[in-house]
């Protein structure tokens, strides 16, 4: 049943998209800030126990409609199913942004694709702050940026719920995930330390959490970037980032192992600075994103879709032989 509901959800999301702003994200949101504004009193610990409660509510709903969905019907189940799905995975979430940013350099309007993109990057990374839209960036740059969020967003919107939908039993596996990373991007915001910026103390588990959870979806998805782009390239890259001593970041190894398979530079300079100046220097002389890398990143994330949605086919197959 898992797979027909994933297919039914990306059908329906097909042609009705779930926006941005929608009644549930706007209820989890306030949920979360709720429980941070009773919690939060500056300590590390505030922040495991409010990580805890947010999940654990989620969780403990779905589980209890999930159930009442069982006694109800077989088909209530189904349609259960479809309906966490549509609203933890799928690509308009973020693609509709990407498409008007294609639309605005098809038109040579850098202003407006430049406009579009800092509107879609606004409080969308939990991992990058550093990495937004200048004012005046040359068309390389806006069109760098653009396809390192879109991969990042594919990952994060499709490929990690999916990962953990398959896993899990039931429709926990995405709520679970969404909502870690939701935690991360509205409580892992910094602060000022002096010089630098560190996390603040009541977000740090919601971080660590989220890292947790995304480190094998993650890399999963960086495999998926290689098998169905340049292979070779994108485990050069891959292993390049982790012998410079980035293997921890997630975002890292995935623009490292995209921009491999594009046969593109899509990493933010100081990221690459930091791999130049690693244990092991690493240098990815790839080419300058233009355009034709926005149409080629959309073609990369669109064959790693049918891999990933392929393999859950054979699994639900053998699942269904093995009965």
């Amino acid at each position: 049943m898992g797979f027909i509901a994933l297919i039914f959800a990306l059908m329906v999301e097909q042609g009705r998209p779930l926006p941005g702003d929608n009644y549930v994200h706007r209820w989890a949101s306030a949920f979360a800030d709720l429980v941070r504004g009773a919690s939060d009193a500056g300590e590390r610990q505030h922040g495991v126990f409010g990580w805890f409660f947010v999940v654990g509510c989620a969780l403990a709903g779905v589980v209890v409609l999930e159930w009442l969905a069982t006694l109800l019907h077989p088909v209530a189940l189904f349609v259960f199913h479809v309906l966490v799905l549509y609203l933890t995975v799928g690509f308009r979430q973020f693609s509709h942004a990407f498409t008007q940013i294609q639309l605005a350099l098809a038109a040579d309007d850098a202003d407006d694709a430049r406009r579009v993109l800092e509107r879609w990057l606004r409080n969308s990374d939990p991992d990058e702050d550093a990495d937004r839209p200048r004012r005046e960036a040359p068309v390389a740059e806006i069109c760098r940026q653009a396809i390192a969020h879109a991969l990042v967003a594919a990952h994060r919107h499709v490929f990690g719920p999916l990962f953990w939908y398959i896993l899990l039993p039931g429709a926990v596996g995405p709520v679970l995930y969404r909502f870690a990373e939701l935690l991360a991007r509205r409580w892992g915001g910094t602060v000022a330390e002096g010089a630098a910026r560190v996390a603040e103390p009541y977000g740090a588990f919601a971080r660590r959490a989220y890292r947790a959870i995304d480190w094998l979806p993650a890399r999963l998805s960086a495999a998926g970037f290689a098998i169905v782009g340049n292979f070779e390239d994108a485990v050069y890259c891959w292993r390049g980032a982790v012998a410079a001593g980035t293997a921890g970041d997630q975002r890292a190894l995935l623009l490292a192992s995209g921009g491999g398979a594009l046969g593109l530079r899509i990493a933010e300079p100081a990221l690459e600075a930091r791999w130049a100046a690693g244990e092991q220097g690493f240098e990815w002389q790839g080419s300058e994103p233009d355009a034709a890398g926005l149409r080629s990143a959309v073609g990369l994330v669109w064959r790693s879709v049918i891999l990933w949605i392929g393999l859950f086919a054979m699994l639900t197959v053998a699942t269904w032989l093995g009965r």
